[in-house]
């Protein structure tokens, strides 16, 4: 079961995340020599990144890159990479080794392989797979309902291509092998509309209704849970 963590506030939850990643990847960073991390755009990471930036870490030993991204370009408003450079990739933190996952391929279908071929030089497993949920239930860009859902939580690859049904643009994703690799799965939660769909998703029922259940309802991977108001 996840270990879960609560506060009254995002921002309370957010400063206790950015200290349980730092520490985490001074670890690994002493431990192996090297840290990696891939990280979840959208409103909730945002104060966590801010916090991480100014952190005192040796980031030229860590490797940062995306759970997801929609296929636009880098310094489009709903790219998670201009979040990323406009956050944490900011004073000390500019000096980890960024790994993009969105190229200049016509399509994110064209620009899996390439993607695919960068993440296959990332050290693996990954130190830490920061995730997020929407209230439909889905993690990274592994939506509901969507033709490549099934592909997302069965295959071997670490990165799939999808259409989401109803959100806007093409997006490349981790899979769930990918994410389930990992050393260490944190989720973040925020209000009670989120917090509904999480309480759901922890009963048993299909993943494919509910695909965080993909993270939460396994025992290979440690996963922590961030609940805030």
């Amino acid at each position: 079961m996840p270990t879960e963590h609560f506060f009254a506030d995002g921002a309370q939850a957010a400063a206790d995340l950015a200290t349980r990643i730092a520490t985490l990847l001074g670890d690994a960073i002493a431990t192996r020599g090297t840290a990696s991390i891939a990280l979840s755009g959208g409103r909730s990471p945002k104060p966590v990144l801010e916090a991480l930036a100014t952190t005192p870490l040796d980031w030229s030993k860590v490797v940062v890159t995306l759970v997801d991204e929609r296929w636009v370009a880098p310094d489009a408003p709903d790219s998670n990479e201009r979040l990323l450079r406009e956050t944490l990739l900011t004073g000390p933190a500019a000096a980890a080794r960024f790994v993009p996952i969105k190229n200049d391929a016509t399509d994110a279908y064209a620009g899996q392989p390439a993607v695919e071929a960068a993440f296959a030089a990332i050290p693996w497993p990954l130190d830490i797979v920061l995730l997020g949920m929407g209230e439909d239930g889905h993690t990274a860009s592994l939506f509901p309902a969507a033709v490549e859902l099934a592909d997302g939580l069965t295959s071997a690859a670490r990165t799939i291509p999808v259409t989401p049904p109803a959100a806007p643009h093409q997006r490349l994703s981790l899979t769930a092998s990918a994410i389930l690799a990992s050393r260490h799965i944190f989720l973040q939660i925020s209000g009670a509309a989120k917090k509904a769909v999480y309480d759901n998703a922890l009963k048993d029922g299909p993943v494919e209704q509910l695909p965080i259940r993909l993270a939460l309802l396994q025992d290979k991977t440690p996963i922590e849970i961030w609940i805030s108001a």
